[in-house]
């Protein structure tokens, strides 16, 4: 199903591309010449720039890079989500999506200016290695770190299985810098992590949309089920999103076969839908999908199907915002194109974008400032349905004090409401049963 949905989705997108430069030609023949004379003007502008660069610029300017920045600039101002991806940087967007890699674990980030360890992989060499959160990586097989990019830590770091590669870190408690040589292995990023709560309540946490998340769903979903689960919390908060056809895989897991998921629009109007698969089983049990300010794109595909169909109670607050599909082009360098080439709706035809997904029952964490959402963002695109001064109206949220706690002992507010929510459910049940 995913290579056949790649090939249609390619073949929607190079249609949806043929489709607009058809309209901007037919109906603007007029303008086009005028256009057309604009454009070259423009060009004629670039190259002299770019000679008088080459020729007189104080270093010795790399031709490649120059073109490549004009090329990133000229995305960088249609909005935020088109951009360019250098070859290596299409590699890693690949590797992301698949959800497996050749490497040690970890996960790093930039704290203080600092490359540090985020968190080890449990299971990984950098777990078994002894490497812990907040570890901070002052070498790279003997390259210091400083002013290394984030991404080309990641590459060195990175490798084929059985490859060893060493780095050295500084740690609160150790005096001087220590050496951990690690032997690469094949690493998983599970997308689906799944327990049972109190109760018989079942709680699935999905952290993004990659090529195996509906799978692992599935299998999550019937372990779940041959624990009795009687009632469902499905996770979706700080998910970033993913790959379009696996949300489409998600919500089949919850909603009856053949019922529309999302519609979308290119330029010219033209909708194309997708509909859960007829051949996939589906889930009737009570459900709340949890939602956040970090949830996105795909995300709210899924919040936003199950809350149009009147399948779950959506939870949390106000979601991203992010309704716009990009599509990756592959350039004959080995580099890729990541272009905005439509937008998205929910099944009662509700564009997201800016607006994001309204939860049913709205539980705001005291503490937790707000995050920027697609609305703050330069060069975000519209809403066509609603106008950006009621968008940014503010919401009426709940504030709570009580909440389960998470794995590292912090409360978890939405969830217990989550939680408390199920149970009434089963006992209104209940009391329907006996009456």
């Amino acid at each position: 199903m995913g290579k056949r949905f790649k090939k249609i989705t390619g073949y929607i997108a190079f249609v949806l591309i043929i489709a607009m430069l058809g309209v901007f030609m037919g109906r603007w023949s007029a303008e086009g010449v005028r256009l057309e004379g604009e454009t070259y003007e423009s060009l004629k502008i670039f190259t002299e720039v770019f000679s008088l660069i080459q020729k007189n610029y104080v270093e010795e300017a790399n031709s490649k890079e120059l073109l490549r920045g004009a090329i990133k600039g000229m995305l960088n101002s249609l909005d935020p989500h088109s951009s360019f991806m250098t070859p290596e940087q299409y590699k890693e967007m690949q590797v992301d999506t698949k959800g497996e890699f050749g490497g040690i674990g970890i996960q790093i980030g930039v704290k203080d200016s600092h490359l540090t360890v985020i968190a080890p992989i449990e299971g990984t060499p950098a777990d078994r290695a002894g490497i812990k959160a907040g570890d901070r990586i002052v070498k790279i097989n003997g390259e210091p770190t400083k002013d290394m990019s984030l991404q080309d830590a990641v590459g060195k770091m990175r490798g084929s299985k059985g490859t060893s590669v060493t780095i050295t870190i500084i740690r609160e408690g150790i005096t001087e810098p220590k050496d951990f040589t690690m032997v690469r292995d094949i690493i998983k990023i599970k997308s689906v992590r799944s327990k049972m709560l109190e109760d018989g309540i079942g709680y699935i946490r999905v952290s993004q949309f990659q090529e195996q998340t509906g799978s692992d769903l599935a299998e999550a979903l019937k372990g779940l089920e041959k624990e009795n689960a009687h009632s469902l919390v499905l996770d979706l908060r700080n998910n970033p999103g993913g790959l379009l056809n696996i949300a489409v895989e998600v919500t089949g897991e919850f909603i009856p076969p053949g019922k529309l998921v999302v519609f979308i629009k290119g330029r010219n109007g033209e909708k194309s839908e997708y509909v859960t698969d007829a051949k996939r089983p589906y889930y009737n049990l009570p459900m709340i999908v949890l939602v956040n300010e970090g949830s996105a794109s795909a995300s709210e595909i899924v919040a936003g199907a199950v809350q149009d169909w009147g399948r779950s109670i959506v939870l949390g607050t106000q979601t991203f915002g992010k309704g716009s599909v990009q599509t990756v082009i592959p350039l004959s360098d080995g580099s890729g194109l990541r272009l905005t080439t439509a937008k998205y709706f929910t099944p009662k035809g509700n564009s997201i974008q800016n607006t994001g997904i309204t939860p049913d029952i709205i539980v705001k964490v005291k503490g937790i400032k707000t995050q920027p959402r697609e609305k703050d963002l330069d060069h975000h695109l519209t809403n066509e349905q609603k106008k950006d001064a009621d968008i940014k109206k503010k919401l009426p949220e709940e504030e709570v004090s009580a909440g389960v706690e998470d794995k590292e002992g912090k409360e978890d507010i939405q969830l217990q409401r989550a939680i408390d929510v199920l149970k009434g459910w089963k006992v209104f049940k209940g009391i329907q049963s006996k009456s």
